[in-house]
Order: C-alpha cells, then structure tokens, then sequence
C-alpha cells in the first residue's frame, strides 16, 4: 500500500529538518494522490527540482513506494524551476510543491535510475 502524498510530504520535511535543512509545503495539493514536486535551493540563486517518477521506472504495476526522478538539473537558475511548477499547477491542479533549503543541494528522496 501507498502512503497518502500529505503524510509522504511530512515525513520528507522530518528529514529534513532532523538532517538540519529547511522544508516547506509552498502548495498543498490532495491529500490522497497529489504529486509531489520537489525544489531544492542552494541558497545562492540556483535550484534543482525533483517530480514523480514515470511507471516506467516500476517493475510492478502498481508501485509500493515513491520514486522521483530529475526535473530541472541541480545548477539551474530557481527560475527556470519556478516557471517549470508553474507549468506543472496549469496541468495538474492537486500537486504538492515543497521547498527544500539546502546549501549541500541535499533532496532526500529516492530517485528512479535514469
């Protein structure tokens, strides 16, 4: 069984802080199934932005746990990340988006390999 995207995105902002980096929820999306969109913030003008996973990353047909894969590349300007949220609450509506502050560029997920 899946954990709901709201108590996926509690634990990861947990970790966070316990790992001693800064988290927010900046948009709340449904509770159940809402995708997840990760941005991490080096603090100096960059960012690196995290989404779901494609099924195509899961050997199962319905995937037990979360798998994100690299939307914007670490290094990016945080704009290009911006605009790329943007894109993504015009598509879908119900996404979760937090934010991570992280001078390392950590993100604390489990990402699909490439």
């Amino acid at each position: 069984m899946r954990l709901k995207s709201a108590i996926f995105v509690a634990a990861l902002i947990r970790r966070a802080a316990v790992e001693g980096a800064y988290a927010v929820v900046v948009r709340r999306g449904a509770e159940e199934a809402g995708a997840i969109f990760v941005k991490v913030s080096r603090l100096d003008g960059t960012a690196a932005l995290y989404g779901p996973a494609p099924q195509t990353a899961f050997d199962e047909s319905y995937p037990s746990d979360r798998k994100f894969s690299v939307v914007v590349e670490a290094g990016r300007p945080e704009a290009d990340a911006d605009a790329r949220i943007a894109r993504e609450m015009k598509f879908d509506p119900d996404i979760f988006v937090v934010e991570i502050e992280d001078r390392a560029g950590r993100h604390f997920l489990d990402l699909a390999a490439p």
